[in-house]
C-alpha cells in the first residue's frame, strides 16, 4: 500500500506531524536510556497466543476468586445485565488504554512515558502516582490472598494445624516474587504453563456445580437494593474483576516491537489479542460467577466474605467432597500467580518510572536489573507485612476498582486523545465515549458508595 492509499491517521504526513508533539525535554535522561532499550532490546518476548494467554491469566484471577461474592449478592437482573454489559467494557476500554502506546508514532515509550512526553511532566507524574495506586495494592491483594488460600487449605484439607502467617506469607509471597525476578520470558513461560489447566480446571468446576444450582431460591431473592442500585453497585467489582492492565503497556510495547515500530500493524495486532482476551476472561469468569452464585446461594457468599476468603476456598469447606477440596485450592493457587505476575510487571514499570522522576540520579546510575531487584525486594517485604495484617479483600477491590483502575483505564485515555494528534482520531468513535461514560458512572458510584458508609 502506498502512503497515499494509507488511512490517514497512518500516513507518514500525520505521523510526522504527531511526532512533534512529543517533547523530549520532558523526559530524563534515565527515561531516554530505558526507550533505548525498550527500542532495541531482545526479540520480542511473547507470540500472539501467548500474550493472549498471559493477559488471560493477569484478568482472571480476581474474577474468580471475589467476584462470586459480590456480584451475586445483589440478586439475579443485576447480575443478568452486568453479564451483558462486562464483554464491551472490557473490550473497548483494555484495547483504549493499549492504544495510548500502541498507536503511538514514538517507538519504545511505555504508557507513562507517552503521557509525560505529550502533557509534561508534572501530569505524567501524576499518572504515574494513579498508576502505581492502581497496581501495587493489587499485588497486596493477591499476597493477602494466597496466604489465606494456604492457610485454609492445610487446616481444612490437610487437616494440619494453623501455620504461622509470617511463615505462610513469607514463603508463598517469596516463591511468587522469586520466581517473577528471575527474568520476564520465564514469567511468560510459567504464566502460560499454569494458565492452560487453570482454564480447564475452571470449566470442571463450573460445570461440577450445576447440579447444585437453584434458580428459584436466586432469582426470588429479596435484595437489600433495587435493580437498578444494585447494578451500579457491581460495577466497581466489575472493573477490578476483569482487569488487566497492568500488563497492557509492556504487551503493547512487545507487539510494537515484533512489526518494528509500524503503528498500523501493531495497532491492528493489539486490537485483535485483546479482543480475544475479553472473551475468554468474559465466557470462562462469568459462566463461574454464575453457578457459584446459583449453587450457594446469597448466605453462602456472605460467609465467604466474612471469612475474607476466595469463595473456591469456601466451596472446599463446605461441600466436604474430594474432587472441590484439591480443585478449588489449585485453580485458587494458580489464578493468584497468574495476576500475581501480571501486577507485578506493572508495579515494577510504575516504581521505575517514580523513581526517574523523584531521583533522576540515582535512577540514571542504576542498571535496569538492579532497578528490577529494589522493586521485587520492596514489593516482598510490604506484600508480606499487609499478608500478615490481613485486611478485608473486598474493601480494597472495591477502592482500587472503582477509584484508579476506572480512571487510568476508562477516563484518562480519553483525555489524552482528545490533546494529542497521534489520537484525535479516536476521541469521538462511539467506543471511545463508550468507555468515558462508563468510567464517570463508575467513579461516581464508588465514591457514593464510600461517602454513605
Amino acid at each position: 500500500m502506498t502512503n497515499a492509499e494509507l488511512p490517514e491517521q497512518y500516513s507518514e504526513e500525520h505521523l510526522e506531524m504527531a511526532r512533534q508533539e512529543f517533547d523530549r525535554e520532558n523526559l530524563s535522561d534515565a527515561d531516554i536510556e530505558q526507550i533505548k532499550e525498550q527500542r532495541e532490546g531482545d526479540d520480542p518476548d511473547g507470540s500472539f497466543m501467548r500474550w493472549v494467554i498471559t493477559l488471560f491469566g493477569t484478568g482472571v484471577g480476581a474474577g474468580i476468586l471475589f467476584l462470586p461474592i459480590n456480584a451475586g449478592s445483589f440478586g439475579f437482573w443485576p447480575l443478568v445485565i452486568a453479564t451483558l454489559l462486562i464483554g464491551p467494557m472490557v473490550f473497548f476500554s483494555h484495547r483504549t488504554y493499549a492504544r495510548i502506546v500502541s498507536a503511538s508514532p514514538v517507538k519504545g515509550l511505555d504508557v507513562l512515558q507517552v503521557i509525560t512526553a505529550l502533557t509534561g511532566r508534572k501530569r505524567g507524574f501524576a499518572s504515574a502516582v494513579l498508576y502505581w495506586l492502581g497496581i501495587y495494592p493489587t499485588v497486596l491483594i493477591y499476597g493477602i490472598s494466597i496466604t489465606n488460600t494456604l492457610d485454609s487449605f492445610i487446616v481444612n484439607q490437610l487437616g494440619g494445624v494453623h501455620v504461622s502467617r509470617w511463615v505462610l506469607a513469607g514463603v508463598s509471597v517469596g516463591v511468587m516474587t522469586g520466581a517473577y525476578a528471575v527474568g520476564k520470558k520465564l514469567t511468560l513461560w510459567i504464566a502460560n504453563v499454569l494458565v492452560y489447566p487453570l482454564i480447564i480446571a475452571l470449566a470442571a468446576v463450573s460445570l461440577y456445580l450445576i447440579p447444585s444450582w437453584d434458580f428459584d431460591s436466586f432469582l426470588h431473592y429479596d435484595s437489600a437494593y433495587p435493580v437498578w442500585q444494585g447494578l451500579l453497585l457491581i460495577l466497581p467489582v466489575l472493573v477490578f474483576s476483569f482487569s488487566h492492565m497492568a500488563a497492557l503497556s509492556q504487551f503493547a510495547l512487545d507487539m510494537q516491537k515484533k512489526h518494528d515500530g509500524d503503528v498500523e500493524a501493531t495497532e491492528r495486532e493489539v486490537s485483535k489479542v485483546e479482543l480475544v482476551t475479553a472473551i475468554m476472561l468474559v465466557t470462562f469468569t462469568m459462566f463461574f460467577v454464575w453457578s457459584c452464585a446459583l449453587a450457594l446461594g446469597a448466605d453462602g457468599m456472605d460467609e465467604a466474605a466474612a471469612q475474607n476468603v476466595p469463595v473456591l476456598s469456601y466451596l472446599a469447606n463446605e461441600t466436604d467432597t474430594p474432587f472441590m477440596a484439591w480443585m478449588s485450592p489449585i485453580i485458587a493457587i494458580c489464578a493468584i500467580v497468574t495476576s500475581y505476575f501480571g501486577h507485578l510487571l506493572g508495579t515494577e514499570e510504575g516504581t521505575g518510572y517514580l523513581l526517574r522522576v523523584v531521583a533522576p540520579n540515582t535512577a540514571a546510575r542504576l542498571s535496569t536489573n538492579t532497578l528490577r531487584w529494589i522493586v521485587n525486594i520492596f514489593v516482598f517485604v510490604t506484600a508480606v507485612l499487609v499478608a500478615v495484617a490481613n485486611p478485608s479483600i473486598l474493601d480494597m477491590i472495591s477502592v482500587v476498582g472503582g477509584i484508579f483502575v476506572s480512571f487510568l483505564v476508562y477516563i484518562m485515555p480519553v483525555l489524552l486523545f482528545q490533546k494529542a494528534t497521534a489520537f484525535k482520531h479516536y476521541a469521538r468513535r462511539p467506543d471511545t465515549i463508550f468507555v468515558l461514560v462508563m468510567g464517570l458512572i463508575i467513579m461516581a458510584v464508588t465514591v457514593w458508595n464510600m461517602v454513605r458508609g
